[in-house]
């Protein structure tokens, strides 16, 4: 393979403006059918597969408007005053009247909740909470859940604060509360820092911007292609947040490998244009093998079987895909076309190149502690992964999704009404065996007796027969019964309940009907179950094939294995701060504490693998290089040091960077995803991959790189450390200079 990637280097480098048009051209022509075809993203949220998922489609069947009205932004309003809201009627009206006013407002549902629970005083209950200290007022809007815009939940928030008087708290909550700001701050912040980290470690502005134009048009290419695709099968929204992080971080992290390299082999000697291929045939086979076990990582997240999750892991391997073809060509071609002005102009304050190898750099010593005491330095790193992990205990997983701004609001609805007001149960019955009333009755009936109901007395069932206008529920095939809980959607009694509803489902059989259980909490719920089932066949999947590519790459058992286990001890470590800080509140990072998030822990282990196993592969390969070309196994660590580690540095601070600027999102969730990823690359780049991994090595000795014979002859020689090219075209200049020299002495 490194034969191969030469060639494509120096093709590259050599036909740098036609590589050069080719891209650029790619992005003009997809950015021109994106703008023609205007594909959109989808925003369903579908769970295909589970109980959830079937009650939302009959529920959409059976019951369009029901379901067309659960699809319109419909936000709760609480108001809560200590001495009862009945003395602050004149504002509430006035409140009531502002809520009225903003734009497609159903104005006639939009009522005070004191007046009208004197006007019927048997629906108080519904609307008077706390002894009449809390209300509920719901604002209607005909606005699509899918297209709420942050100008919407501005305009609502002004009229809120105008009502903020006297004593009267008024909050709200779901509707076009579930508006967020546009991302791209945290992106531009990603690329800032990445560029100044680049400028200190090539100490030269052009070779620090070129990783930065790889990452953008990389990235760029990558979510035009998947816009486009939008236009023949369902792209989710949601997928678009992780294809460019991943994008970013990665397309800047390989092309700044390739460019480090390229930089040493010039100091080797040889002509500009092999040196381009010798970087390729090398480092870019690294960022080969490095890209693929994070595509099989992202791309296994299939195994899950939910649509959106799917849609994130092809995504994210799309863009790893890019950033490899990026690294591989196009990189070559711009150092090509900036020639020998690719390392200027000069920060002469920093170091430029690799150090020669007399020089002891931070690295070296680093390098050489780590070879000298490897038990020590493996205790204490694996020390300080397992205090981090101590948390872990207290975990709590759940799909919590109330922002921050809605917080109050639930607070005051829990005071007021209980917590499971915030997320009722939606059980679907449909019979096609003529109508639905003795078995909706039994439903009704046996529902009535769990535990986990808030309020038995008033539950209902409605129906959605024809035959009287008067009275719907006649000639009725089918059934909706919504159920209160009386704990909060992401607790586990409440799943517990969903559980139960669902068990009474082979009595009501019996009777010719089924039920499922929907709405936003079970979904939820649904979400959480199929995560944790999927689980251990993904780690399956993910770290076994990612096991077998490693044999290959390194050609040893001990360095996959020893990468694998203390890829588990990082993991934890994350699992165990990431719950210190977002749901034990440590520190106080966040305002309002939160169980993790049910998908964080599948994604992070998909995405953390990939990216670790980068690192695995961009420093150790540099060991085994070194080793396989006559130095002792502890020189060649030390070796690894002295040429990878400020490379592998760099990129791994690229990637905290990147990660960690999403943590400026207003949104707890946003907060966490980014705080686990960039603790996690953390802990696994700068703890296992320079700390521990070395230091087991280092105690292994010659043992660590080496295969059973048997095994040996099974696996193919991928070459990943590039015997086959690395004097390429230094040896040419070698035998040129002789012979000129020959000729010479002839004369």
């Amino acid at each position: 393979m490194s034969s191969i990637l030469f060639r494509l280097g120096r093709f590259s480098f050599r036909h740098k403006w036609w590589v050069i048009v080719a891209w650029i051209a790619a992005l003009v022509i997809t950015g021109s059918l994106v703008n023609a075809m205007q594909p959109k993203f989808s925003k369903d949220f579908e769970l295909p597969g589970t109980d959830g998922g079937t009650a939302m489609t009959q529920l959409e069947e059976y019951f369009p408007a029901a379901n067309k009205a659960q699809s319109q932004a419909s936000t709760t309003v609480v108001i809560g005053a200590e001495d009862g809201l009945a003395a602050h009627t004149a504002e509430i009206d006035k409140l009531v009247t502002g809520l009225q006013s903003l734009p497609k407002a159903t104005k006639d549902a939009i009522v005070n909740p004191v007046t009208a629970a004197a006007a019927a005083p048997q629906m108080a209950s519904a609307v008077l909470g706390d002894e009449g200290r809390v209300g509920l007022i719901t604002v209607p809007q005909g606005i699509d859940l899918m297209d709420v815009k942050l100008e919407s939940k501005t305009e609502l928030l002004d009229v809120l604060e105008k009502h903020r008087v006297n004593g009267l708290q008024v909050e709200a909550t779901g509707g076009v509360m579930s508006a967020q700001e546009q991302g791209g701050a945290a992106e531009m912040i990603g690329f800032a820092i990445a560029f100044v980290i680049m400028i200190v470690a090539f100490g030269a502005l052009i070779a620090a911007f070129i990783p930065l134009v790889t990452g953008i048009v990389g990235v760029g290419l990558t979510m035009m292609l998947v816009t486009l695709s939008a236009e023949w099968i369902s792209v989710n929204q949601s997928a678009t947040g992780i294809i460019t992080m991943l994008g970013i971080a990665v397309s800047i992290d390989y092309a700044l490998f390739i460019v480090s390299r390229y930089r040493s082999e010039i100091n080797r000697g040889g002509s500009r244009e092999d040196a381009a291929g010798r970087a390729v045939g090398t480092a870019g086979t690294a960022v080969v093998f490095a890209g693929l076990t994070v595509v099989i990582a992202v791309a296994a997240l299939m195994v899950i079987g939910l649509p959106f999750i799917t849609q994130m892991g092809l995504g994210a391997a799309l863009a790893i895909i890019v950033a490899v073809l990026a690294a591989l060509t196009f990189i070559p071609a711009l150092l090509g076309a900036f020639g020998r002005f690719a390392f200027s102009p000069r920060i002469p304050w920093l170091r430029h190149g690799d150090a020669d190898e007399s020089t002891e750099t931070f690295g070296v010593k680093f390098g050489s502690m780590v070879v000298k005491r490897p038990v020590v330095f493996i205790v204490a790193g694996l020390a300080i992964l397992i205090a981090a992990a101590l948390p872990i205990k207290g975990m709590q997983i759940g799909m919590d999704t109330t922002t921050d701004d809605e917080v109050a609001a639930q607070e005051l609805v829990a005071k007021g009404f209980g917590e499971g007001v915030a997320g009722p149960l939606v059980a679907v019955m449909h019979t096609d065996n003529g109508t639905i009333d003795n078995a909706a009755n039994a439903a009704v009936t046996q529902i009535a007796k769990l535990p986990g109901v808030a309020s038995p007395d008033a539950l209902m069932w409605m129906g959605n027969g024809t035959t009287d206008p008067k009275n719907p529920n006649v000639g009725a095939n089918s059934a909706i019964i919504q159920i209160v809980p009386k704990t909060a959607p992401s607790a586990p009694e409440t799943h517990d309940l969903v559980e139960d509803i669902r068990g009474i489902a082979g009595d009501i059989e019996k009777q010719g009907a089924s039920i499922h259980v929907g709405g936003q909490t079970a979904i939820m719920s649904d979400l959480s179950a199929k995560l944790d089932k999927a689980l251990i066949p993904y780690l399956v999947v993910v770290v076994g094939l990612a096991f077998l590519i490693m044999i290959g790459v390194f050609r040893s058992l001990w360095v996959p294995l020893i990468g694998t286990v203390g890829f588990l001890f990082s993991v934890l470590a994350t699992f165990g701060i990431t719950t210190w800080i977002f749901t034990d509140g440590a520190l106080g990072m966040i305002d309002h504490t939160k169980p993790i998030i049910a998908f964080l822990p599948i994604f992070l282990i998909g995405v953390v693998f990939g990216l670790a196993m980068d690192y695995q592969v961009f420093l150790v390969t540099r060991m085994r290089e070194e080793y396989m070309h006559g130095m002792s196994a502890k020189e060649a660590i030390v070796a690894g040091y002295r040429h990878g580690s400020r490379v592998v540095t760099s990129a791994a601070i690229i990637m905290i960077s990147v990660f960690a600027a999403f943590m400026l999102a207003p949104d707890t969730t946003a907060k966490m995803m980014g705080f686990a990823l960039a603790i996690a690359v953390f802990f696994d780049a700068f703890i296992i991959r320079m700390i521990v991994v070395p230091a087991v090595i280092s105690l292994l000795g010659d043992r660590a790189w080496g295969l059973p014979k048997w095994l040996d002859k099974l696996v193919v020689d991928f070459d990943i450390e590039g015997s086959k090219v690395r004097d390429r075209g230094i040896d040419e200049t070698t035998e040129t200079l002789v012979a000129d020299a020959e000729a010479l002495e002839a004369k």
